[in-house]
């Protein structure tokens, strides 16, 4: 499993860094031969897959490409917290300590997470983890990861309830907008007592996360089956205004997880995403519903 998986400062610096290059008309080779390091090292550093970061690089680079020296500074400041989030020690990156339990593209996955300002998603046949309760989580990964001991089953759950901070975070929390399909209050999960804590859970989500259920009489709203996907936003940098990092897709399927970054893949899942919604139930019936359906399992 990779130690160092790319973080969000890391590709900002990266794109950042390749762009300038390309400004001056210099190749990958040329740059790397006139700051005397080698072609790949560079290469590494605009892909954001460098684990550590030279200042001495970026000064060096930032000279080369003729860069102001207030830009300068700020190259070299993100360089420093790219460098400092790379690290297992750092609460930014906080996950490192259950590295052996988390697949190394998944950790790509909760870095962008953490960064995203708004996330959208659908979900056909399970509660998304960003909103799960612990016992919820518990009972689907004692199934999923039938092998583990008490012990890793406990951090699994504890790396889910770590994801939702990102909910709370008292600056700028996530926003979240969920679409669930019917199926997945319907479909137990443990226990009709965990579906019933589960679903009130859902009924009563603070502000900044929006729930709305595709019920079963909705139909095939893209004729045909949809698997899950989730769609993430992300802040604009403050001194370029560009996001600092390009609206993401990630799908995940049984035995594969997908990123898409390109405008048309991105286009396509957000049109995915605007036709269900127009056949899903507005929050407010949405609540009612989930209360209904967890009074039916505490009955």
């Amino acid at each position: 499993m990779s130690k160092n998986p790319t973080t969000i400062p890391r590709r900002q610096l990266g794109r950042q860094l390749r762009e300038l290059r390309q400004a001056v008309g210099l190749s990958l080779a040329d740059a790397a031969r006139l700051i005397e390091r080698g072609a790949g090292t560079l290469q590494r550093l605009e892909k954001g897959e460098n684990p550590r970061i030279r200042q001495l690089d970026i000064d060096a680079l930032c000279k080369l490409y003729g860069v102001p020296e207030e830009r300068t500074q700020q190259m070299k400041a993100l360089a420093l917290q790219a460098d400092r989030r790379s690290r297992p020690s750092d609460e930014s990156h906080w996950w490192t300590r259950y590295e052996d339990l988390i697949p190394a593209e998944f950790e790509t996955y909760m870095s962008l997470e953490m960064a995203a300002e708004r996330m959208i998603t659908y979900q056909p046949d399970t509660v998304p983890g960003i909103v799960q309760t612990a016992d919820y989580a518990r009972a689907l990964n004692r199934v999923f990861f039938s092998s583990d001991t008490t012990m890793e089953l406990e951090q699994r759950v504890q790396v889910r309830m770590q994801r939702q901070t990102a909910i709370t975070r008292r600056l700028s929390p996530l926003e979240v907008d969920l679409l669930i399909d019917e199926a997945a209050l319907r479909r137990v999960a443990g226990s009709r007592r965990i579906m019933a804590a589960q679903l009130r859970r859902l009924a009563d989500t603070p502000p900044n996360v929006k729930v709305r259920i595709v019920p079963f009489s909705s139909g095939f709203p893209l004729g045909g089956h949809v698997g899950p996907f989730v769609i993430l936003d992300f802040p604009a940098d403050s001194a370029t205004q560009a996001p600092v990092e390009p609206p993401t897709v990630y799908v995940e399927s049984y035995g594969s997880r997908i990123y898409y970054d390109s405008e048309p893949d991105v286009s396509r899942y957000r049109d995915a995403y605007t036709r269900i919604g127009r056949i899903a139930l507005n929050e407010a019936d949405t609540k009612h519903v989930l209360r209904c359906a967890a009074k039916e399992y505490d009955a």
